[in-house]
């Protein structure tokens, strides 16, 4: 492991420009900021088949599907903004979350790509709950894969006038509320994973 915190962030929209994937960006800065290393990948650039076993027992795991575990087994932490479909997460990020659960090899622990990671979560939604819902679906399902969910969150309403035309936030005391879920993720990973080895 290097010595910073490593970090995978992604958001589960596939639009270009999505108002999660510019809440992220915020929040990105602020694990930069207190020392981490964030790769950020974008789902649309991973595109799978929906989840099907007897796919996976005909094809085996997808090249994206190993590339996407690759990069959770490698990182320490994960930085996630969540879209609310019909109050729960999109399809997209749950048919990763699928795929990325299941095994390579039969020697391969359960949930090898999952275990041990820190996550810190959000979401942004043009409604007055800023996707909340979402988020309560989100925690549900990554804490029963053994991932550890941050307690802080974020849900930003009314995203639709949240940011400026450069994608940046507008009112700067959210902004800094989330550049703050950012830094609380990378602390608190320095402090589990990285202490130790000083």
């Amino acid at each position: 492991m290097s010595n910073k915190p490593q970090i995978l962030a992604f958001s589960g929209s596939l639009q270009k420009k999505s108002k999660n994937r510019m809440l992220l960006d915020t929040a990105i800065k602020g694990a930069k900021n207190a020392g981490a290393s964030v790769i950020v990948i974008d789902l649309q650039e991973f595109p799978l088949p929906i989840y099907n076993e007897d796919y996976e027992k005909e094809n085996g795991l997808p090249e994206n599907v190993k590339a996407l575990k690759k990069l959770m087994k490698d990182s320490d932490g994960l930085l996630i903004a969540s879209p609310e479909y019909n109050s729960s997460i999109s399809g997209a990020l749950k048919n990763m979350i699928d795929w990325v659960s299941r095994r390579e090899s039969s020697d391969e622990p359960m949930l090898d790509s999952f275990n041990g990671k820190v996550a810190a979560i959000m979401s942004a939604s043009p409604g007055g709950l800023g996707g909340i819902r979402g988020l309560i679906h989100l925690r549900s399902i990554l804490s029963c894969i053994n991932v550890l969910v941050l307690p802080q969150q974020y849900a930003l309403s009314s995203a639709h006038t949240a940011f400026d035309e450069s994608g940046s936030m507008i009112d700067e005391k959210q902004a800094l509320v989330v550049a703050e879920l950012g830094k609380s993720l990378a602390d608190i990973l320095t402090k589990i994973y990285h202490d130790n080895e000083k």
